[in-house]
């Protein structure tokens, strides 16, 4: 049984690109995808921005050949779409060869469908078909059959916003005990209104641009994606004479158990979760070159993120910076999504700007990164902090 976990293929849409070669240049190019809300009929459409794709649902049923009798919802047809450009970047053409299986990840699951035909579901035979849809494991059910995935584990997490590092979590776990050979790693989620007012009620939601660390950060913007990654052991490598992306290196996961909606001001679940990580990696803190930061630009996510990385780091912060500004904080898919962008960092030697900063926070003395910075990289972590203290931490590697 090989140690190794390679990545070998990657799917993603998102607010800036509708797949990986799209959303590196975007990154690259400084190009942001946020705006107002376009396709949610929402009371709070001045109120607030989002990181909305531009394709509607009918431009993804007709990509994807569905009938017209489909009952998927917007989740389900981002995950389909972003789980099928993994595997053929991946160059799977037979994906019962080896013992594959898929993880995935989501917070929002079928809610678009389900808040859309609500008033209509006791009168309207036609719309019952997605109440079926409207649990968490049914994007999962069908990205798996899109994919020809049966019989050996499809499976949903739905941690909050760690929910998609989880995901890759777990398959990294399957592939070293040998459980499975392939897991397609990765979440989903899409906009709705439900989300938009709930974070609206927690008064987090910022009414411009969002500004990762920065000391006048005013909230979030919510954003829609979807990515995954293609986890192979190094049987399946070398047998299939593979190409490796990169290696997930390391992981942890730590709850602080502080708040329902609130990371601790200290920081102690994400400190847990990167301290875990570099242990499983068998890497110390300097080994670091870059950290893809959770960086919501929340009042709370930033300071107890910069305080965890002080705490692990001391006073050899690594350059790091939060795409969010990007994309929007994509809840479940968010791991997902910074994982890929993780990996193009390490390919490329390039470390991503954190968009919209001013004024450093006066809580402490580090600043994120503020322009494309070209650098070898060799190693880097990723951070993904949920709701209910669920903090995980991800390394990426180039070698295994």
């Amino acid at each position: 049984m090989g140690k190794g976990v390679a990545i070998t293929g990657m799917g993603i849409i998102s607010a800036i690109g509708n797949n990986v070669e799209e959303n590196f240049q975007s990154l690259i190019d400084k190009k942001k995808g946020i705006g107002r809300v376009k396709k949610i009929q929402t009371n709070h459409v001045n109120d607030i921005m989002v990181g909305e794709i531009d394709f509607t649902n009918d431009d993804f049923i007709e990509q994807l050949q569905l009938p017209a009798s489909n009952n998927y919802s917007r989740t389900a047809l981002l995950g389909v779409i972003a789980a099928k450009e993994a595997i053929k970047n991946a160059g799977i053409s037979d994906i019962t060869q080896y013992k594959t299986g898929l993880v995935s990840a989501t917070s929002v699951g079928g809610m678009d469908m389900t808040e859309r035909y609500f008033y209509e579901y006791l009168e309207n035979p036609e719309v019952q078909k997605y109440i079926d849809g409207h649990h968490a494991g049914d994007s999962t059910q069908k990205i798996a059959e899109q994919l020809g995935i049966d019989g050996s584990l499809v499976t949903t997490i739905s941690t909050a916003c760690s929910s998609a590092a989880n995901a890759i979590m777990l398959g990294a776990r399957l592939i070293k005990t040998g459980r499975l050979d392939r897991v397609v790693v990765g979440g989903s989620d899409c906009l709705s209104k439900f989300t938009i007012n709930g974070f609206k009620t927690l008064m987090i939601l910022s009414d411009t641009y969002n500004t990762p660390f920065d000391e006048n950060r005013k909230g979030l913007n919510l954003g829609e994606a979807a990515a995954f990654l293609v986890l192979e052991s190094d049987e399946v490598v070398q047998a299939e004479n593979k190409t490796v992306l990169a290696y997930v290196k390391g992981y942890g996961n730590a709850n602080d158990a502080f708040h329902q909606t609130a990371s601790s001001d200290d920081g102690d679940g994400a400190t847990l979760a990167m301290e875990q990580a570099l242990k499983i990696a068998g890497l110390h803190p300097e080994d670091i070159d870059y950290i893809n930061a959770h960086g919501t630009a929340t009042g709370n996510n930033d300071l107890s993120e910069g305080r965890a990385i002080l705490r692990v780091f001391g006073d050899r912060v690594p350059d790091f910076s939060s795409t969010k500004a990007y994309t929007g904080h994509t809840l479940a898919a968010a791991g997902g999504i910074e994982a890929v962008y993780s990996v193009l960092a390490l390919q490329n030697n390039v470390i991503y700007p954190n968009l919209n900063f001013e004024t450093p926070m006066k809580e402490f003395d580090i600043t994120p990164e503020l322009s494309i910075k070209q650098k070898e990289i060799k190693t880097v972590l990723s951070n993904s902090l949920g709701f209910g203290g669920n903090c995980s931490t991800v390394i990426f590697s180039k070698e295994p």
